[in-house]
């Protein structure tokens, strides 16, 4: 159980600012002076941004980087189940002692001054990455780049950028040109950055971004390439190719991330090793992870639960063509989503591989879409939709009908966290 220490002083941070999101980089700065500039005594960094698969690709380079027997911190967000996860360092997550520590002095050092809670948490992981020895440190952007909070480092050894979707527009612009200036903004000069698949004015934004600030640019399609070949996958860039499994992440979505961390490890020339395994022993919940304990699978024990956080228009196509691929099984889905999703966007794919929908609203988020709003979208797609109070009832109405079903339950990271807290 976690140390009510840590969730105390969290709870604290949450009052320092009145908004959640309020995109600038002032107000880190202004903490990370008071802290002795502890984002330039980090090891090398790799920043990452993107609309999706920042997390899997970051997962893939971490075991890459331990797989050729060196360490790495890294740091994400949201965390699934307890806050520890955000902060991993040399490779551990963060004891609740030294977290509890970092969060003081972070508090401390604040002076009560106007901050929001991804600020003062993200100089918190700053603080603990400097005081710890490690080959690499890996930060994930939260919220678009150039203002988040984590896009302090002067000379990183490396800028990734996944894929780049619409999502959150009325932080970063309602064109993908406009979101793409925004992720573009972790390019910094001189430093070699990594492009996934992008749509054409995406990379024409990243491309003009990186030739500004003479940054060599290593671009999917054009530096590297990457495919699936039968049960194995093939990886070619500029020094050769790699031919190795097919990553144990599940999705074809999945081949594309561990290209870009393959461009990233070669890059960084780490080895074969490392390579093998990037694709082999990256751990990722709440990406269609298969859930095999736990109350929830015992009172379903013939059917097939699977869990995933995705919750745009682009990760539900991931998942409807991940779904399309799987062998035949009557498909149900559970969906709960927050209100500031593109809902009919996340579920018009899916409902070509799913006989029904079943909402439930996100419990404790204050931010959920109410169940009836998100079963009333599901069948503006041609979905069959009800609605249930919880995720239990309706995991039970679904096995009573069809108790070999395979039940995803999907919408959103927040759902997805408490379910591996109340299903652990």
């Amino acid at each position: 159980m976690t140390n009510p220490g840590s969730d105390v002083i969290l709870q604290r941070m949450l009052a320092l600012h009145p908004k959640i999101i309020d995109l600038t980089l002032d107000r880190v700065w202004r903490l990370l002076a008071a802290l002795d500039n502890p984002q330039d005594r980090l090891p090398p960094v790799i920043h990452i941004a993107g609309t999706n698969g920042k997390g899997s690709t970051q997962a893939m380079i971490r075991a890459g980087i331990e797989g050729a027997g060196l360490s790495a911190h890294a740091y994400t967000s949201p965390h699934l189940a307890r806050f520890h996860e955000r902060i991993r360092v040399a490779g551990e997550l963060i004891s609740e002692p030294d977290l509890v520590a970092v969060l003081d002095e972070c508090y401390a050092a604040n002076g009560g001054e106007t901050i929001t809670y991804f600020e003062i948490t993200t100089c918190a992981a700053l603080l603990a990455f400097a005081r710890t020895p490690a080959d690499y440190t890996l930060l994930e952007v939260g919220l678009g780049g150039r203002l988040d909070a984590t896009n302090v480092i002067a000379r990183p050894a490396l800028s990734i950028i996944t894929p780049i979707s619409m999502d959150h527009e009325q932080f970063l612009g309602d064109t993908l040109a406009k979101i793409a200036g925004e992720k573009a903004g972790i390019i910094k000069r001189d430093v070699p950055v990594v492009s996934g698949p992008q749509p054409d004015e995406v990379l024409e934004v990243i491309e003009a971004t990186a030739a500004r600030l003479g940054a060599p640019l290593l671009a999917h399609g054009q530096h590297w390439h990457v495919r699936q070949e039968r049960d194995r996958l093939i990886f070619e860039d500029e020094t050769g190719l790699c031919d190795l499994p097919l990553p144990n992440l599940l999705g074809a979505h999945q081949i594309e991330n561990a290209g870009a961390a393959l461009a990233a490890l070669r890059h960084l020339n780490l080895g074969e090793a490392a390579c093998e395994a990037a694709v082999t022993r990256a751990h990722w919940p709440a990406r269609m992870q298969r859930l095999k304990t736990g109350p929830l699978v015992q009172s379903a024990p013939i059917a097939e639960l699977w869990l995933d956080g995705g919750h745009n228009p682009a990760a539900g196509v991931a998942l409807a063509t991940l779904l399309a691929s799987r062998p035949g099984r009557p498909t149900h889905l559970i969906c709960g989503m927050l209100n500031t999703k593109d809902v009919t966007g996340y579920l018009r794919p899916l409902s070509a591989q799913a006989g029904s929908l079943t909402a439930v609203s996100i419990p404790g988020e204050a931010n959920t879409l109410s169940a009836e709003q998100t079963a009333v979208a599901a069948q503006s797609v041609g979905l069959t939709a009800s609605t249930a109070p919880d995720v239990a009832t309706a995991l039970a109405r679904i096995v009573a009908a069809e108790p070999d079903a395979r039940v995803l339950i999907c919408g959103s990271l927040y759902l997805a966290g408490n379910i591996l807290r109340e299903n652990g």
